[in-house]
């Protein structure tokens, strides 16, 4: 397939210096990328990373009895216009399911292209696919998904601006695990680096915007497709039958959480969401929602827009959870590959704070993985999951913020 005129390529750290900082107007604040996360020499490695050849990193397994599947699909929606760069709509998406069997190929974590395009990026002496072969996951490649009668839940996962999908996998290998059909979109121009069946490989032009509402309805609209294309008439994957489209969650970080919120507004097929440190924004937090809603914050004194506000127009289930000690990005891999890699002397000891606060990258990151499982069992399967009564008596970090308190 040709390349598309509407989707600029990345031929530097333009791209994953895209989703820095957002303009303090929107005040959506954002990961800092990897890339513009601090200095780092062209021709010298991180401190403490040790010999490049040696450089590996593992995710957290998964703890639910399922082994993993994995699977990308490439959607393109023409009737629908790119708002940042016009042109057809597309998307990546990656499928994490539950595995018939643990056998086939290990799934390698980004692509080749993708993993050159972020290690360019940091302007470092490390391999190009680092990223690629030098971070082990649990997922195997196009394996069957395991029988069952009635079919497994879906959770749509939505990740950060600048972001790539695959960053969620710790939190979808998880809950593939644990007897869900996972769906991670990189929503076109709204996440970096993400390579195309043709080779492309895009910027986060949206992160140049400051249109965080517009981007948010725009990946609401991205959901819609997808749900069309993986439970519709014609399924873009082959297994859709193993998807019980009655059954859908969805869970997002920063700009993915906003995203969430107003999915469960607008797409009626989306019944209980996750918003992983993310703030409300219109057309949700002038409207409101009368479905089950959870925030997870960060606790560096940073709340978002349309928290506090957002939260008496919640009418259904709701939780609003402040992560004792965490930062903006502790639900995604990022950290934890940053610490086994030895990248951490990329960060300002500010920058980490912001970034993964003061608990272990690994403690956080379970206990958004232990959370979003009960959340969405709970919530999509009817399971009886105490730990939502009663998140500190489970994980004392977890704790329930009293609106009244603030």
């Amino acid at each position: 397939m040709p390349s598309s005129p509407h989707r600029p390529r990345t031929p530097s750290a333009r791209a994953l210096r895209a989703g820095a900082a957002l303009a303090a107007a929107a005040a959506l604040a954002l990961p800092v990328p990897l890339a513009a996360a601090g200095p780092a020499s062209a021709d010298t490695g991180p401190p403490g990373a040790g010999p490049a050849d040696a450089l590996q990193a593992f995710l957290p397994e998964p703890t639910g009895d399922h082994p993993v599947g994995r699977t990308t699909l490439h959607l393109v929606d023409g009737e629908r216009e790119d708002v940042w760069v016009g042109g057809p709509r597309e998307l990546m998406v990656t499928l994490w399911y539950p595995a018939r069997v643990d056998a086939g190929r290990p799934a390698p974590y980004m692509t080749e292209a993708e993993s050159a395009a972020m290690v360019a990026g940091l302007g470092l002496d490390l391999p190009p696919d680092l990223l690629h072969s030098g971070v082990r996951t649990s997922s195997r490649l196009d394996v069957p998904p395991a029988r069952t009668r009635g079919g497994f839940p879906l959770v749509v996962l939505s990740p950060g601006a600048g972001h790539n999908r695959i960053e969620l996998s710790s939190l979808a290998e998880e809950l593939a695990s644990h007897g869900f059909v996972v769906a991670g979109a990189d929503h076109a121009h709204e996440a970096a680096p993400v390579e195309f069946p043709d080779g492309l490989v895009t910027e986060c032009t949206g992160c140049q915007s400051g249109e965080w509402a517009l981007g948010a309805v725009n990946r609401a609209a991205d959901v819609s497709l997808l749900l069309d294309r993986l439970t519709g008439p014609d399924p873009a994957w082959r297994w859709s039958r193993v998807i019980d489209a009655s059954r859908v969650g969805m869970a997002g970080h920063s700009w993915g959480g906003s995203a969430t919120a107003e999915t469960l507004r607008s797409e009626e097929r989306v019944d209980a969401g996750i918003n992983l440190d993310g703030p409300y924004l219109p057309p949700v937090v002038d409207e409101g929602l009368d479905k089950p809603l959870a925030l997870i914050e960060n606790d560096q004194g940073n709340s978002w827009d349309g928290v506090e506000r957002m939260w008496p127009r919640l009418e259904g289930w709701r939780q609003w959870i402040r992560m004792e000690g965490s930062g903006h990005s502790n639900g995604i891999d990022r950290g934890v590959l940053v610490e086994q890699l030895g990248l951490t002397g990329l960060f300002t000891p500010e920058q980490w704070r912001d970034l993964y606060g003061d608990v272990p990258v690994g403690r956080g990151l379970e206990l958004v993985r232990a959370y979003g499982v009960a959340f969405f069992d709970h919530h999509l399967r009817g399971g009886d999951q105490p730990l939502l009564e009663d998140p500190e008596g489970f994980h004392p970090e977890l704790v329930v913020v009293d609106p009244q308190e603030g």
